[in-house]
């Protein structure tokens, strides 16, 4: 059993639900030494967070962006923490909702991932940053 542990950054996505399954991989090539095992990511934010659903229909990305925003308005007079604006609270309580980390299983040097499933980066601030991602990888390498 072997540990193989890695923190990539994400360059800046627009708001949204956004695929980042490729981008990981580009950034993991270390994954093609495991024959077996699983994936832990966790994101490193508070105000975005990180899922896995559909990946072949766009629209899935705008209706999942539609729903989050009616569920959680950025109507200020409702919160408390609006320092930093009208997305402040609302992409705290998205993220919490959403989860701060996916666990995914590793076959053959890749994501074993569904045949419409793809790693969304959710990002829920009207201006977003690089984000930082911690990658743990547990499992059997090849010989």
């Amino acid at each position: 059993m072997e540990i193989f542990q890695k923190k990539i950054s994400i360059k800046s996505k627009p708001r949204g639900f956004n695929l980042i399954t490729n981008e990981i991989l580009q950034l993991i090539p270390e994954i093609k030494q495991f024959h077996t095992g699983l994936a832990h990511i966790m994101m490193q934010h508070t105000s975005a967070g990180i899922t896995i659903n559909e990946n072949a229909d766009p629209t899935v990305r705008q209706d999942f962006e539609t729903y989050f925003n009616r569920l959680v308005p950025e109507d200020m007079s409702l919160y408390k923490h609006t320092a930093e604006g009208p997305d402040d609270m609302t992409s705290h309580i998205k993220s919490s909702i959403l989860g701060s980390s996916v666990t995914i299983p590793v076959t053959n040097g890749n994501f074993n991932l569904g045949t419409w499933q793809g790693i969304y980066l959710c990002e829920h601030r009207n201006y977003s940053k690089t984000r930082n991602l911690v990658i743990t990888i547990i499992g059997e390498k090849y010989a």
